[in-house]
Protein backbone atom coordinates (compact mmCIF):
# COMPACT_ATOMS: atom_id res chain seq x y z
CA UNK A 1 0.00 0.00 0.00
CA UNK A 2 1.45 3.17 -0.68
CA UNK A 3 2.56 5.32 2.39
CA UNK A 4 -0.02 8.09 3.06
CA UNK A 5 1.10 11.54 2.81
CA UNK A 6 1.52 13.79 6.31
CA UNK A 7 -1.09 16.91 5.92
CA UNK A 8 2.82 18.84 6.92
CA UNK A 9 3.92 18.10 3.15
CA UNK A 10 1.03 20.13 1.84
CA UNK A 11 1.73 23.24 4.54
CA UNK A 12 3.50 25.65 1.49
CA UNK A 13 1.02 24.84 -0.82
CA UNK A 14 -2.25 25.03 1.73
CA UNK A 15 -0.51 28.58 2.00
CA UNK A 16 -0.71 29.06 -1.57
CA UNK A 17 -4.23 27.89 -2.15
CA UNK A 18 -5.96 30.12 0.36
CA UNK A 19 -4.43 32.73 -1.52
CA UNK A 20 -5.90 31.76 -5.22
CA UNK A 21 -9.46 31.16 -3.21
CA UNK A 22 -9.71 35.01 -2.57
CA UNK A 23 -9.63 35.37 -6.09
CA UNK A 24 -12.42 32.63 -7.04
CA UNK A 25 -15.60 34.14 -8.47
CA UNK A 26 -18.11 34.67 -5.67
CA UNK A 27 -21.89 35.14 -6.18
CA UNK A 28 -21.55 39.21 -6.07
CA UNK A 29 -19.28 39.10 -8.92
CA UNK A 30 -21.74 36.13 -10.69
CA UNK A 31 -24.61 38.87 -10.01
CA UNK A 32 -22.62 41.63 -11.82
CA UNK A 33 -21.82 39.64 -14.74
CA UNK A 34 -25.40 38.63 -14.82
CA UNK A 35 -26.31 42.39 -14.89
CA UNK A 36 -24.09 43.53 -17.42
CA UNK A 37 -25.92 45.42 -19.93
CA UNK A 38 -24.16 43.23 -22.65
CA UNK A 39 -21.91 39.95 -22.83
CA UNK A 40 -18.67 42.27 -23.73
CA UNK A 41 -19.18 44.22 -20.52
CA UNK A 42 -19.78 40.91 -18.67
CA UNK A 43 -16.34 40.05 -19.71
CA UNK A 44 -14.42 42.93 -18.88
CA UNK A 45 -15.48 41.76 -15.11
CA UNK A 46 -13.78 38.70 -15.93
CA UNK A 47 -10.93 40.35 -16.38
CA UNK A 48 -11.01 42.66 -13.56
CA UNK A 49 -10.72 38.96 -11.74
CA UNK A 50 -7.87 38.00 -13.64
CA UNK A 51 -9.18 35.88 -16.47
CA UNK A 52 -7.40 37.49 -19.90
CA UNK A 53 -8.96 40.30 -22.38
CA UNK A 54 -11.05 39.20 -24.97
CA UNK A 55 -11.15 41.18 -28.44
CA UNK A 56 -14.03 39.44 -29.59
CA UNK A 57 -16.73 37.97 -27.01
CA UNK A 58 -18.23 34.91 -28.72
CA UNK A 59 -18.92 31.05 -27.49
CA UNK A 60 -15.56 29.72 -29.28
CA UNK A 61 -13.37 32.50 -27.87
CA UNK A 62 -15.05 32.02 -24.36
CA UNK A 63 -15.05 28.03 -24.90
CA UNK A 64 -10.93 28.87 -25.71
CA UNK A 65 -10.63 31.32 -23.00
CA UNK A 66 -11.83 28.60 -20.00
CA UNK A 67 -9.72 25.83 -21.60
CA UNK A 68 -6.49 27.49 -21.09
CA UNK A 69 -8.05 28.31 -17.76
CA UNK A 70 -8.42 25.05 -16.88
CA UNK A 71 -5.12 23.67 -17.80
CA UNK A 72 -2.94 26.81 -16.15
CA UNK A 73 -4.71 25.53 -12.90
CA UNK A 74 -4.27 22.27 -13.52
CA UNK A 75 -0.34 23.06 -14.54
CA UNK A 76 0.37 24.87 -11.59
CA UNK A 77 -0.97 22.30 -9.27
CA UNK A 78 1.04 19.82 -11.24
CA UNK A 79 4.57 21.42 -9.81
CA UNK A 80 3.64 21.53 -6.52
CA UNK A 81 1.16 18.96 -4.65
CA UNK A 82 2.94 16.34 -3.52
CA UNK A 83 0.75 13.46 -4.66
CA UNK A 84 -0.01 13.60 -7.96
CA UNK A 85 -3.11 11.23 -7.63
CA UNK A 86 -4.70 13.98 -5.87
CA UNK A 87 -4.45 15.84 -9.33
CA UNK A 88 -5.71 12.39 -11.36
CA UNK A 89 -9.25 13.08 -9.64
CA UNK A 90 -9.24 16.16 -11.76
CA UNK A 91 -7.68 15.04 -15.26
CA UNK A 92 -9.20 11.50 -15.99
CA UNK A 93 -12.69 12.62 -16.42
CA UNK A 94 -10.71 14.99 -19.52
CA UNK A 95 -9.31 10.99 -20.25
CA UNK A 96 -13.05 9.73 -20.63
CA UNK A 97 -14.53 12.80 -21.99
CA UNK A 98 -11.88 12.56 -25.01
CA UNK A 99 -12.62 8.12 -25.00
CA UNK A 100 -16.67 8.93 -25.84
CA UNK A 101 -16.17 11.85 -28.42
CA UNK A 102 -13.94 9.45 -30.11
CA UNK A 103 -15.65 6.15 -30.02
CA UNK A 104 -18.98 8.27 -30.87
CA UNK A 105 -17.20 9.52 -33.69
CA UNK A 106 -15.99 6.25 -34.72
CA UNK A 107 -19.49 4.57 -34.77
CA UNK A 108 -21.08 7.64 -36.46
CA UNK A 109 -18.20 8.48 -39.21
CA UNK A 110 -18.41 12.16 -37.88
CA UNK A 111 -15.28 13.85 -37.43
CA UNK A 112 -15.49 15.24 -33.98
CA UNK A 113 -11.78 16.21 -33.08
CA UNK A 114 -12.95 19.80 -32.58
CA UNK A 115 -14.85 18.26 -29.39
CA UNK A 116 -11.45 17.05 -27.51
CA UNK A 117 -9.45 18.64 -24.81
CA UNK A 118 -6.07 18.72 -23.57
CA UNK A 119 -6.35 18.68 -19.95
CA UNK A 120 -5.96 14.80 -18.64
CA UNK A 121 -3.60 12.64 -17.94
CA UNK A 122 -2.70 12.01 -21.97
CA UNK A 123 -3.09 14.16 -24.64
CA UNK A 124 -5.25 14.09 -26.91
CA UNK A 125 -3.60 12.71 -29.88
CA UNK A 126 -1.93 9.87 -27.81
CA UNK A 127 -5.89 8.52 -26.97
CA UNK A 128 -6.72 9.32 -30.84
CA UNK A 129 -3.63 7.39 -32.19
CA UNK A 130 -4.44 4.04 -29.49
CA UNK A 131 -7.87 4.08 -30.88
CA UNK A 132 -6.85 4.31 -34.60
CA UNK A 133 -4.40 1.73 -34.13
CA UNK A 134 -1.88 4.07 -35.79
CA UNK A 135 0.90 3.28 -32.74
CA UNK A 136 1.48 1.54 -29.69
CA UNK A 137 0.66 3.21 -27.01
CA UNK A 138 0.87 2.57 -23.06
CA UNK A 139 -2.50 3.76 -21.80
CA UNK A 140 -4.18 3.55 -18.21
CA UNK A 141 -5.15 -0.27 -18.00
CA UNK A 142 -8.67 0.54 -17.00
CA UNK A 143 -9.15 3.57 -19.33
CA UNK A 144 -8.08 1.09 -22.03
CA UNK A 145 -10.42 -1.69 -20.77
CA UNK A 146 -13.12 0.68 -20.06
CA UNK A 147 -12.48 1.80 -24.23
CA UNK A 148 -13.22 -1.72 -25.51
CA UNK A 149 -15.77 -2.22 -23.31
CA UNK A 150 -17.68 0.76 -24.75
CA UNK A 151 -16.83 0.10 -28.30
CA UNK A 152 -18.13 -3.75 -27.88
CA UNK A 153 -21.35 -2.21 -26.49
CA UNK A 154 -21.74 0.97 -29.00
CA UNK A 155 -21.28 -1.77 -31.93
CA UNK A 156 -23.65 -4.11 -30.64
CA UNK A 157 -26.51 -1.52 -29.56
CA UNK A 158 -26.08 0.99 -31.71
CA UNK A 159 -27.16 3.10 -28.44
CA UNK A 160 -24.28 5.95 -27.29
CA UNK A 161 -26.06 6.19 -23.97
CA UNK A 162 -25.01 2.96 -23.25
CA UNK A 163 -21.56 3.57 -24.32
CA UNK A 164 -21.56 6.27 -22.11
CA UNK A 165 -22.69 4.24 -19.34
CA UNK A 166 -20.01 1.46 -20.09
CA UNK A 167 -17.32 4.03 -19.86
CA UNK A 168 -18.52 5.87 -16.74
CA UNK A 169 -18.29 3.06 -14.88
CA UNK A 170 -14.77 1.98 -15.57
CA UNK A 171 -14.28 6.09 -14.65
CA UNK A 172 -16.18 6.27 -11.37
CA UNK A 173 -13.91 2.15 -10.32
CA UNK A 174 -11.11 4.28 -11.19
CA UNK A 175 -11.49 7.30 -9.09
CA UNK A 176 -12.59 4.92 -6.45
CA UNK A 177 -8.96 3.04 -6.62
CA UNK A 178 -7.15 6.98 -7.39
CA UNK A 179 -8.70 7.70 -3.53
CA UNK A 180 -8.03 4.59 -1.72
CA UNK A 181 -4.15 4.72 -2.90
CA UNK A 182 -3.94 8.50 -1.60
CA UNK A 183 -5.45 7.43 1.78
CA UNK A 184 -7.48 10.60 1.93
CA UNK A 185 -10.61 10.84 3.87
CA UNK A 186 -11.58 13.41 2.40
CA UNK A 187 -10.66 12.70 -1.40
CA UNK A 188 -12.77 9.36 -0.44
CA UNK A 189 -15.36 11.63 0.58
CA UNK A 190 -15.71 13.68 -2.08
CA UNK A 191 -15.61 10.60 -4.56
CA UNK A 192 -18.50 9.42 -3.11
CA UNK A 193 -20.85 11.85 -2.87
CA UNK A 194 -19.59 11.99 -6.83
CA UNK A 195 -20.87 8.75 -7.32
CA UNK A 196 -23.56 9.47 -5.25
CA UNK A 197 -24.88 11.97 -7.60
CA UNK A 198 -24.46 10.48 -10.50
CA UNK A 199 -26.57 7.36 -9.87
CA UNK A 200 -29.37 9.78 -8.66
CA UNK A 201 -29.15 11.28 -12.03
CA UNK A 202 -29.16 7.95 -13.63
CA UNK A 203 -32.56 7.15 -11.75
CA UNK A 204 -34.39 10.38 -12.32
CA UNK A 205 -33.82 9.85 -15.86
CA UNK A 206 -34.11 6.48 -16.13
CA UNK A 207 -37.75 6.99 -14.39
CA UNK A 208 -38.62 9.78 -16.39
CA UNK A 209 -38.43 7.55 -19.46
CA UNK A 210 -40.88 5.47 -17.88
CA UNK A 211 -38.16 2.46 -17.64
CA UNK A 212 -37.67 0.71 -14.22
CA UNK A 213 -35.24 -1.23 -12.17
CA UNK A 214 -34.22 -3.70 -14.96
CA UNK A 215 -33.52 -1.01 -17.64
CA UNK A 216 -31.44 0.26 -14.27
CA UNK A 217 -29.65 -2.55 -13.17
CA UNK A 218 -25.68 -2.50 -14.54
CA UNK A 219 -25.92 1.55 -15.09
CA UNK A 220 -25.78 2.64 -11.26
CA UNK A 221 -21.96 2.72 -10.12
CA UNK A 222 -20.22 1.17 -7.12
CA UNK A 223 -18.91 2.32 -4.37
CA UNK A 224 -21.20 5.53 -3.25
CA UNK A 225 -22.96 5.80 0.14
CA UNK A 226 -26.19 4.63 -1.02
CA UNK A 227 -25.79 1.14 -2.15
CA UNK A 228 -26.94 0.00 -5.46
CA UNK A 229 -29.02 -2.94 -4.35
CA UNK A 230 -30.94 -0.58 -1.92
CA UNK A 231 -31.48 1.72 -5.07
CA UNK A 232 -32.59 -0.73 -7.10
CA UNK A 233 -35.24 -2.81 -4.59
CA UNK A 234 -36.41 0.89 -4.08
CA UNK A 235 -37.83 1.56 -7.73
CA UNK A 236 -38.53 -2.17 -8.14
CA UNK A 237 -41.36 -1.66 -4.82
CA UNK A 238 -42.37 1.46 -6.76
CA UNK A 239 -41.28 3.28 -3.61
CA UNK A 240 -41.43 6.93 -3.59
CA UNK A 241 -37.90 8.09 -4.34
CA UNK A 242 -37.64 11.46 -1.58
CA UNK A 243 -37.87 8.59 1.42
CA UNK A 244 -35.29 6.38 0.17
CA UNK A 245 -32.67 9.98 0.65
CA UNK A 246 -34.45 11.64 3.51
CA UNK A 247 -32.42 12.62 5.90
CA UNK A 248 -28.84 11.97 3.66
CA UNK A 249 -26.89 15.05 1.44
CA UNK A 250 -29.53 14.56 -1.49
CA UNK A 251 -32.58 14.80 0.42
CA UNK A 252 -33.38 18.18 -1.18
CA UNK A 253 -32.12 16.57 -4.83
CA UNK A 254 -34.03 13.56 -4.30
CA UNK A 255 -37.28 16.27 -3.73
CA UNK A 256 -36.53 17.82 -7.37
CA UNK A 257 -36.03 14.45 -8.60
CA UNK A 258 -38.96 13.24 -8.08
CA UNK A 259 -41.13 16.62 -9.58
CA UNK A 260 -39.13 16.01 -12.27
CA UNK A 261 -39.82 12.23 -12.87
CA UNK A 262 -43.33 13.74 -12.36
CA UNK A 263 -43.08 15.67 -15.25
CA UNK A 264 -41.31 19.08 -14.02
CA UNK A 265 -38.20 20.53 -15.05
CA UNK A 266 -34.93 19.08 -14.77
CA UNK A 267 -32.91 22.66 -14.08
CA UNK A 268 -33.56 22.72 -10.10
CA UNK A 269 -32.92 19.05 -9.93
CA UNK A 270 -29.55 19.26 -11.87
CA UNK A 271 -28.55 22.40 -9.76
CA UNK A 272 -29.30 20.96 -6.31
CA UNK A 273 -26.98 17.59 -6.87
CA UNK A 274 -24.42 19.92 -7.87
CA UNK A 275 -24.86 21.76 -4.91
CA UNK A 276 -24.39 18.86 -2.75
CA UNK A 277 -20.78 18.67 -3.98
CA UNK A 278 -20.43 22.31 -3.39
CA UNK A 279 -21.56 21.73 0.01
CA UNK A 280 -19.51 18.92 0.91
CA UNK A 281 -16.03 20.69 -0.51
CA UNK A 282 -16.72 23.59 1.97
CA UNK A 283 -15.86 21.46 4.92
CA UNK A 284 -12.56 22.28 3.53
CA UNK A 285 -12.26 25.60 4.60
CA UNK A 286 -12.07 24.62 8.03
CA UNK A 287 -9.16 22.60 7.38
CA UNK A 288 -5.92 24.22 8.76
CA UNK A 289 -3.46 22.25 6.11
CA UNK A 290 -3.41 19.05 4.72
CA UNK A 291 -4.62 17.64 1.44
CA UNK A 292 -8.50 18.72 1.64
CA UNK A 293 -7.80 21.97 0.56
CA UNK A 294 -6.45 21.17 -2.30
CA UNK A 295 -9.14 19.05 -3.30
CA UNK A 296 -11.76 21.03 -2.32
CA UNK A 297 -9.95 24.18 -4.37
CA UNK A 298 -9.52 22.16 -7.65
CA UNK A 299 -13.18 21.42 -7.05
CA UNK A 300 -14.06 24.53 -6.67
CA UNK A 301 -12.13 25.97 -9.87
CA UNK A 302 -13.83 23.21 -12.10
CA UNK A 303 -17.30 24.72 -10.54
CA UNK A 304 -16.25 28.35 -11.45
CA UNK A 305 -15.53 27.28 -15.12
CA UNK A 306 -18.75 25.61 -15.03
CA UNK A 307 -20.08 28.81 -13.82
CA UNK A 308 -18.63 31.53 -15.69
CA UNK A 309 -19.51 28.91 -19.20
CA UNK A 310 -23.29 28.78 -18.01
CA UNK A 311 -23.31 32.73 -17.83
CA UNK A 312 -21.62 33.45 -21.02
CA UNK A 313 -23.42 31.29 -22.78
CA UNK A 314 -26.66 32.58 -21.54
CA UNK A 315 -25.81 36.31 -22.56
CA UNK A 316 -24.67 35.49 -25.98
CA UNK A 317 -28.16 33.45 -26.49
CA UNK A 318 -30.02 36.51 -24.77
CA UNK A 319 -31.43 34.90 -22.01
CA UNK A 320 -33.43 36.96 -19.57
CA UNK A 321 -31.34 37.09 -16.02
CA UNK A 322 -33.81 35.74 -13.82
CA UNK A 323 -33.34 32.11 -16.17
CA UNK A 324 -29.80 32.23 -16.33
CA UNK A 325 -29.64 32.78 -12.30
CA UNK A 326 -31.92 29.71 -11.88
CA UNK A 327 -29.24 27.38 -13.61
CA UNK A 328 -26.37 28.84 -11.61
CA UNK A 329 -25.38 26.41 -8.74
CA UNK A 330 -23.87 27.85 -5.65
CA UNK A 331 -20.61 29.83 -5.19
CA UNK A 332 -17.96 27.65 -3.18
CA UNK A 333 -16.61 31.67 -1.30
Amino acid sequence: MDEKRRDTDYLFLTTRVRALECALLDRGKMDQMLEAPTPEDAARILTDCGYPELETVTGETIGEMLSRERARTLQDMKELVPDPAILAVFQIQHDYHNGKVLLKSEATGVKADHLLVDTGRIPAEMLVAALRGDELVDLPVMLWEGLQEARQVLAATKDPQLGDFALDRYYFQELREIAKKTQSTFLTGYVQRSIDTANLRTVVRVLRMGKGSEFLDGTLFEGGTMEVGRILASVNTGSVLEELYVSTPLEKAAEAGAAAVRGESLTLFEKLCDNTIIDYIREARFVSFGEAPVIAYLAAKEAEIIAIRIIMTGCLAGLPTNVIRERLREAYV
